[in-house]
């Protein structure tokens, strides 16, 4: 039987490689049967612990018996209607948001492209309306904002932009927790500011509280809408549901996608009742967007974090992580840095390779990210322990310490 097993990942490899675009470059040889928990299993067998939980999707795990009851009862009900018509879980899972958050008004997308996209027409509509428009947005370099050709426009990286040129006109780039730049970036053309809080996708890096604050300071007094894109640091990600409460701040527009529904795809824009007013009947829409199956899983993803007391959970085994990783830091000498918030954590790699090091964790059976060439990434389900946590630690450290 195990010899079958082995047997079918080869062939799904195989497969993979002769029909799938090879975007992803060369995958961990892995092939995902099912999961329960914290753990994935693959076809092979073998038993995985998701310290990467999709990129920071799977919040509540794998097989969540409220997320699957909840998943399963919409499909019997219905999958899919159009926007046409109003459906239950759309309304009750906008209702839910806006209680929990500074906004008003909720619009849902299938992704986090596409709610950044959304955000970015948004303040751009809302100038429009106002007879003003102002159609400049500054980003932060290194920041990451989706895949699509306006949200490439606004990622600060140029990797992402150069093969598909020309991009979306109308961004301009400063770097990230520096004030000064970004003032002098600004002019009368320009309508919003669009920054991450933690830029996951250059190594987690977060940004600094007074730098924030300042942010939101010069925006409210320059008549200037400020973004947050929270598409991987929202849903209790930080260990608080927006990250944007732990910087004493609330934002014109934010964006939600990842966690949201637990791993069916979804994406939102909130915004405030001023800034919801970009978008006049016609301006925007989705066939997709909102449909009842992914907001039924929502909602019952919102529902158990707040039931489980996930955000406190998170809170203490981010603590416990944290402290922990820089023991190993201690005794090794390879780790330069642990940074992020809460169950989003980057860990610099102070010599060797994070690729090598990713791949050495998967033949322990743990699941990572490797950034550039020197960062470890985490971001695990809300719902790992703490006994879970030191699990990852101890193979870690034999990983750099170069133990079998």
């Amino acid at each position: 039987m195990e010899e079958l097993k082995d047997e079918k990942l080869e062939q799904i490899i195989q497969a993979d490689e002769a029909f799938y675009m090879p975007v992803f470059g060369k995958r961990v040889p892995l092939v995902v049967d099912h999961g329960k928990g914290v753990y994935l299993y693959g076809t092979n067998g073998k038993k995985y612990m998701d310290m990467i939980g999709g990129i920071a999707v799977n919040t509540l795990g794998h097989d969540n018996g409220r997320l699957v009851r909840a998943i399963s009862s919409q499909a019997r009900k219905v999958i899919h209607c159009c926007n046409y018509y109003y459906n239950e879980p759309q309304t009750m899972l906008a209702k839910k948001l806006v209680e929990m958050s500074f906004a008003d008004k909720v619009f849902f997308a299938n992704s986090g492209a596409e709610a950044n996209e959304g955000a970015i027409k948004l303040a751009r509509g809302f100038w429009y309306h106002k007879g003003t428009p102002k159609p400049k947005i500054i980003t932060a370099t290194m920041s990451f904002h989706g895949r699509t050709m306006a949200t490439i426009a606004a990622t600060g990286q140029e990797k992402f932009r150069e093969p598909f040129g020309p991009v979306t006109p109308g961004f301009e780039y400063v770097p990230y927790n520096n004030l000064e730049a970004l003032k002098n970036a600004c002019d009368a053309q320009t309508g919003a500011i669009m920054l991450e809080l933690i830029q996951g996708e250059s190594g987690v890096h977060p940004a600094d509280f007074d730098y924030v604050q300042a942010v939101r300071k010069f925006c409210t007094e320059n008549k200037i809408l400020l973004i947050i894109d929270e598409v991987q640091t929202g849903v209790g990600r930080t260990g608080t549901f927006f990250a944007y409460e732990q910087y004493g701040i609330q934002p014109d527009i934010l964006t939600l996608a990842k966690g949201l529904a637990g791993g069916v795809p979804i994406g939102a824009v909130l915004a405030n009742k001023m800034t919801g007013t970009g978008f006049a009947p016609g301006d925007h829409g989705s066939t997709f967007g909102g449909n009842p199956l992914a907001c039924a899983a929502g909602l019952a993803v919102v529902n158990e974090i707040e039931s489980k007391g996930l955000l406190s959970n998170v809170q203490s085994v981010s603590a416990y992580l944290q402290k922990k990783l820089n023991n190993v830091a201690k005794k090794t000498g390879k780790i330069a840095e642990v940074r992020g918030k809460g169950l989003l954590l980057g860990i610099e790699l102070d010599s060797g390779s994070a690729a090598d090091t990713k791949m050495n964790l998967f033949e322990k059976g743990f699941l990572v990210s490797s950034i550039g060439s020197n960062v470890i990434r985490i971001a695990p389900p809300l719902i790992l322990s703490k006994f879970q946590a030191i699990k990852f630690i101890s193979a870690l450290q034999d990983v750099l310490e170069g133990k079998e």
